[in-house]
Parts: structure tokens; sequence; C-alpha cells
């Protein structure tokens, strides 16, 4: 929430600020500034990587776009179906993201700021966790398959044994990690 009495600067319409408008309209997920860059490119727009940054930069500033962070500290970008001050709830996982609003947050920030003398007052929240459809994936993946119980390989050995390594330490599972936008 902002409570911000500048105007923004007049921001002229340029064909690379159409250009990179309209790929963003074009996507539905999130987009880092090379991808973004490297798709402009690939459909012959003259646009330098400097220049997707600005105009992203300028978008988010002007909240046309959202912006989080992967896990690396990237920026990634989407074009903002909110026209309004919003939150993120956003999968580890998949990346797949909720826009939210939060009265009770806005409230809570507003006065926080303001019992510690703050004006021009702005925030940012990001809630993490793992969607329901990913949760039901890693699930299943963790659950041995009914047609591998109780079955033996040649030699005596369970399917589930062979595929371990014999001595290495387990690993995390598949779109963990560093893969998808975090706070």
């Amino acid at each position: 929430m902002s409570t911000k009495t500048t105007e923004p600067a007049e921001v002229r319409n340029t064909k690379q600020r159409r250009a990179v408008t309209a790929e963003l309209h074009r996507l539905e997920d999130f987009i880092s500034t090379q991808d973004l860059h490297r798709r402009l490119q690939d459909q012959g727009e003259s646009v330098s990587l400097a220049t997707t940054y600005r105009i992203l930069q300028s978008m988010a500033e002007l909240g046309q776009v959202d912006v989080l962070r992967t896990a690396e500290g990237e920026a990634i970008y989407r074009r903002c179906e909110a026209q309004h001050h919003h939150h993120h709830l956003v999968c580890r996982s998949c990346g797949a993201t909720v826009e939210l609003e939060a009265p009770d947050i806005e409230a809570w920030a507003e006065n926080t700021a303001r019992r510690h003398g703050y004006t021009d007052v702005d925030h940012t929240v990001e809630i993490s966790g793992i969607c329901e459809q990913c949760t039901a994936r890693l699930e299943a993946e963790d659950t041995p398959g009914s047609e591998d119980r109780g079955a033996t390989l040649p030699g005596g050995g369970s399917p589930e044994a062979a595929q371990r390594p014999s001595s290495s330490p387990s690993t995390s599972r598949p779109g963990r990690g560093s893969s998808g936008p975090t706070r």
C-alpha cells in the first residue's frame, strides 16, 4: 500500500515498450528479463537487453507487472492481472501464482509504519508453499506402486533396492529447491 503523492514521469510509448508489452500479454507465466529478451530477438524485435530491463523496471514501478524473485535472486515478471495493490501466493515447486487481496495486511502495514513515524509507506508480501497439484504429485512419487510390492528381481532383490544408489545420500525431489520463485 502506498500513499505516494508524486506523479510518475510520463512514459513514452516507444516501439520497444510496445514489443515488450505485447509479449508479456501473450504469456501466462512469469519470465526473466533474459528469457523475455531472447523471445523478442527470436521474433525479430530490435530491443537490447538493457532496454528490456529498463522497460520492465518502469512497468513494475507503474504497477503494470508483478515481480517475484527466484531462489537464486533473479527477478521474474508477469503482466499484472489486478489493477490494484495485491500480494502473491507462490508454489515453490512449479511457480504457480495466486494473486491475493489482504485488507488486514494493508491495515497492519499502515498502522505499524505510522506507530514508528513512517510515511510514504509501501510493502510487498509473497507467501510461498507447495500448491495442491504439486503436493499430490510429490506424494504420489513417494508412494511405491502396488505392482512393485512384494516383487523380486532375479537374485532375490527388490525393485526398490535396485533403484537406490548403494552409498550416496538421498537427493531432493524434482521441482524442489532453486527452480521456483520464492520471496
